[in-house]
């Protein structure tokens, strides 16, 4: 086991950067060495740091890279069920299943995450509505807890459904395993379209697809969230399938004689003359409202009319468009980003009209802003997910004014019944997460009972007093 002392950790935002002890277990028997090695200030587990917030780092304590535990197990290709690693990110296990006919059920907007890390966040997707998130589709994980026992932990008991979602908080999850979806092809047909405004979307949010009578699989919208009056909540509706196999007969034959490779694709290359001559990261304040504005214009004009359908795209175009551009949390500049993302449930969308109002007339330019549907809630005591309308809005960590803003934002929130997603979080209050996250109380009993000496801790659970 290797160590690198004193490293400067953020999260995938690059705020507020805090020093830990970076640990590099390689074998389960090292988690635990490192665990009991951690002094008074604990260990946090981390993947590859797809965290937006303060989750997976510890100030002045232990930080375990658990990336070296990466090995898959086993896969049941006839019944689609893999056990793996909590170190193997969904790159790796969309690489090795894709081609026998199975996929991950969840994934967020990027592969790169890994097994551990969509657990402890309990990540979702655009098919949250059909899929649920990703603990759903975990049929048991073994714990490493603070007494070094290696537990198995199955759905449906406490210590489950405290870990969903939990943070790395009860414990480092060392291997899982997971149900798979079956796929015919590695292609998705998707369905593009232009929403007016915010009825429009909401609308539209909740038809069935046409050609199969269900709700689709997949759907997001990416949000204007400049635009005002009558376009507010304007945005541009991708909604998805996996295609079928059928659906290659329109392409060349070159096309379909490998109907499940997994390819990824990235944009092209700069040449190397070029690159050298280019800042590492985009100077801060360059994403302004103009910029934006002007980009939010030309997406939506670029978007059909009409409902554009079964346009033929990659598993991985559509599912992680920012996959392809290495880096690309540094176009923000040096001062890093903040993502919010906020969920309301069903019934409440004259709150969520408010907040976009309250967002669009503040201006503040959010470059990438996502608004998708939940589906039902999943089990996990701090989980984010419930059934609702979920918005999700990046923010340059420079703008002036922007945290008392969110502040009142997550007051907002609140009030409607609605929650701040912690594994984004980077600024929230801690008087208000029991308001928002109702089994609180159990899972800061259940800790207490587990982990008495706070042997897991993160910068978050400090913040927060999780």
């Amino acid at each position: 086991m290797s160590a690198d002392p004193y490293v400067s950790l953020t999260g995938w935002g690059r705020t507020a950067p805090t020093t830990a002890l970076l640990v590099h277990p390689r074998s389960y028997e090292e988690a635990a060495d490192a665990v009991r090695g951690a002094g008074p200030r604990g260990a946090i587990a981390r993947g590859l740091g797809r965290a937006y917030g303060d989750a997976a780092r510890n100030a002045g304590g232990s930080v375990l890279d658990m990336t070296a535990l990466d090995r898959i197990h086993a896969v049941d290709g006839e019944g689609g069920v893999v056990t793996c690693e909590a170190g193997v990110s969904l790159h790796r296990l969309t690489h090795a299943l894709l081609p026998l006919g199975w996929c991950v059920p969840v994934t967020p907007g990027t592969r790169y995450v890994t097994v551990g890390g969509a657990i402890g966040g309990d990540i979702h997707g655009g098919d949250h509505q059909m899929s649920g998130s990703f603990t759903r589709h975990v049929l048991s994980l073994e714990l490493l807890t603070a007494d070094g026992e290696v537990r198995t932990v199955l759905p449906g008991t406490p210590l489950f459904d405290a870990t969903a979602g939990g943070m790395g908080l009860t414990g480092v999850i060392l291997s899982a395993t997971l149900r798979l979806h079956p796929v015919t092809t590695s292609l998705m047909s998707v369905d593009t379209e232009r929403a007016s405004d915010l009825d429009d979307l909401l609308t539209r949010l909740t038809t069935v697809n046409p050609a199969t009578g269900r709700p689709y699989r997949y759907a997001v919208a990416r949000i204007d969230l400049l635009a005002r009056g009558a376009a507010l909540g304007r945005s541009v509706l991708l909604r998805g399938e996996h295609a079928p196999l059928e659906a290659l007969d329109a392409l060349p034959a070159h096309a379909r004689r490998r109907p499940l490779a997994f390819r990824p694709g990235r944009l092209p290359a700069a040449p190397a003359h070029v690159l050298s001559g280019l800042p590492s990261e985009l100077p801060s304040g360059l994403l302004g409202r103009g910029a934006v504005g002007l980009f939010n214009e030309m997406w939506y004009r670029a978007a059909p009319r009409r409902r554009r359908a079964g346009e033929l795209r990659r598993l991985s175009a559509f599912l992680h468009p920012l996959d392809g551009v290495p880096r690309w949390n540094r176009v923000y500049g040096r001062d890093g980003f903040v993502r919010y993302q906020f969920v309301v449930g069903d019934g409440r969308e004259e709150a969520l009209r408010r907040i976009v109002e309250r967002i669009a007339r503040r201006g503040f330019p959010s470059f990438l802003a996502l608004l998708r549907r939940f589906g039902q809630g999943d089990p996990g005591w701090l989980s984010f997910p419930v059934a609702g309308w979920a918005l999700a809005l990046d923010l340059p960590a420079g703008v002036t004014g922007a945290g008392s803003f969110l502040d009142e934002l997550d007051e907002d929130v609140a009030a409607a019944g609605g929650r701040v997603n912690l594994v984004k979080d980077a600024r929230l209050r801690p008087d208000l997460v029991a308001a928002m996250y109702p089994r609180l109380d159990e899972f800061r009993a259940l800790r207490a009972e587990l982990d008495p000496s706070s042997a897991f801790t993160s910068d978050l659970s400090r913040r927060l007093d999780l």
